[in-house]
């Protein structure tokens, strides 16, 4: 393998990446992304400008790929519910759903720094619409569960789960209260297993 092949990022060039993404989470966090500055970023970091747009091509880079991999745990989070409820014998398609669901919620509740985030409305130019479509596409992967026929999916059903799960991830994200949080998303998460999809009432 020639030189210019070799696998660019060496173990201390993913220290750096992590330690850049670690430092940006927490100045975020505290700043916000408008008044957050890449100073403060690689200062906090221990590690320079140079490097900062070695690994990413600037700040919205960062904070879009704090969104990216907490995605992932959630992804996860999600999936490793579902399988696990799905393993135990449960069969039920909204049940499935709640599995996840709670796992999703749990995952804003641990992150909360995260979550809050990327809620408070100060991010990059356009991530409002990644935000909501990265909900959405959740919604709809959550909801083929309930197998409407030929594949395809219940719009109205991903539309009301899609803004129950919304305003339910940002309630619970936004609470400073642990304890609340959970409460309201196990209220939320009772009042949507007592929903019904019109198609199923249908002859």
């Amino acid at each position: 393998m020639s030189i210019e092949h070799l696998p660019r990022t060496s173990d201390r060039g993913a220290a750096t990446r992590g330690a850049l993404l670690a430092a940006a989470r927490e100045v975020f966090s505290v700043s916000g992304f408008a008044q957050a500055a890449v100073t403060d970023i690689v200062a906090k970091a221990g590690a320079s400008v140079g490097s900062l747009y070695h690994h990413f091509s600037g700040k919205a880079d960062l904070y879009l790929t704090l969104f990216e991999e907490f995605q992932v745990r959630q992804q996860e989070r999600t999936r490793e519910a579902v399988h696990l409820v799905r393993d135990q014998g449960e069969a039920d398609p909204m049940r499935l759903f709640i599995a996840g669901a709670r796992a999703y919620l749990d995952g804003c509740i641990a992150e909360p720094d995260l979550a809050r985030l990327f809620l408070s409305g100060d991010g990059p130019p356009g991530f409002d619409r990644v935000l909501r479509d990265r909900l959405r596409t959740w919604a709809r992967r959550n909801a083929a569960l309930f197998h409407v026929g030929d594949g395809e999916v219940d719009e109205a059903l991903v539309v009301v789960l899609t803004g129950a799960m919304s305003g339910a991830v940002s309630e619970v994200s936004l609470s400073e209260d642990e304890e609340a949080s959970r409460r309201l998303a196990d209220d939320v998460l009772t009042i949507i297993s007592g929903m019904e999809s019109p198609r199923e009432r249908r002859p």
